[in-house]
Formats: C-alpha cells, structure tokens, sequence
C-alpha cells in the first residue's frame, strides 16, 4: 500500500487534527507513516498544508503532481495546493460550488450536526466514505474515538458519520 495525501486549509479548520487521525490508522493498519505540516501554520486563518506519505517513503514532503488524494477544506485552497494532485488523483473538496472535483458542503453540515468545527470530519467521512484513502470507515471511527477529548467525542462521530451519509 503506498498513498500520498495532501489535506489543505487555513489555520483553525483542523488540518492538523486530520493528519493525526490519518496517521494513527495507517500505524494501527500496520502501515509506515511520514507525516509534514506547512505553510503559515503559526497563525490562526493562514494557509496550511499537510502532506502525509503511507507506505515505505523516505521523505514526507509530497511533489508537484505526485499526491493521490486532495482534502481541501477551503476552496480557494484548490488554486494554492491543487498542483499537487496528480491528474487522476482524488479531490475532495469542502464546497457548495460544483467543480472537477468531488464536493461536499461539509461546513453546512458540520452546522447541523452541532459544532463547525466537525467541518474537517464531514470531510474525512465523505472521503472515506468515496474510498479515497487507504482505510475504512471502522478503522477511522475507531481512531477517532481513541483521539478526541471526551467532551469532543460524540460531534466529532456526529461529523463524520454524516460525511460517510453523503453520496
């Protein structure tokens, strides 16, 4: 299994708790894991980036065109990190706006579901959900459960379960 994943956003939304969750699934799948986060992360609704490298990488930065799947939690982002997606890879993209690319208003649906910051596991479910990434939703609900603080537990499986609802 080799699958390199980049996960897009601004400072906030979440991007790094993604590539956590991502993280831990492919160590719980028995998978090697590289993970790098940049791009103004230091400040709260700057651009981010994540790239995260499953199977027997060497570096964990991800080239231009070379990513399997795009999480894009912003749209504009698409413009920003976009190239890195190889012309087959998968886009996922949190967005009402239809477009070469799969979409899901996640952030609308986060609303529903209690709290806006679920927005990224809308996200996520949906991608799981398309069969995007390289595990399953049991394995991603299970790592989600072991990663959120308690008091977060039940909107963060609220959000993705709807992800994973959507078609």
């Amino acid at each position: 299994m080799e699958q390199q994943i980049i996960i897009s956003g601004t400072g906030g939304q979440g991007v790094l708790f993604l590539t956590r969750l991502l993280a831990e699934a492919a160590m719980h799948e028995g998978l090697d894991v590289l993970t790098a986060e940049t791009h103004g992360m230091a400040m709260r609704g700057g651009t981010v980036i994540s790239h995260v490298k499953v199977g027997p990488f060497r570096s964990p930065a991800i080239g231009r065109e070379r990513a399997d799947c795009g999480l894009f939690l912003k749209a504009s982002n698409l413009e920003v990190h976009g190239a890195f997606i190889r012309p087959s890879g998968a886009v996922i993209v949190n967005s009402d706006t239809v477009g070469d690319y799969l979409h899901i208003d996640a952030t609308a649906l986060a609303l529903a579901c209690g709290s806006q910051v679920v927005a990224n596991l809308v996200l996520l479910g949906y991608a799981v959900r398309h069969g995007s990434l390289f595990c399953g939703s049991e394995v991603m609900e299970n790592i989600i459960t072991a990663m959120s603080r308690p008091r977060h537990l039940d909107v963060n499986l609220r959000g993705f379960r709807r992800g994973l609802q959507q078609t």
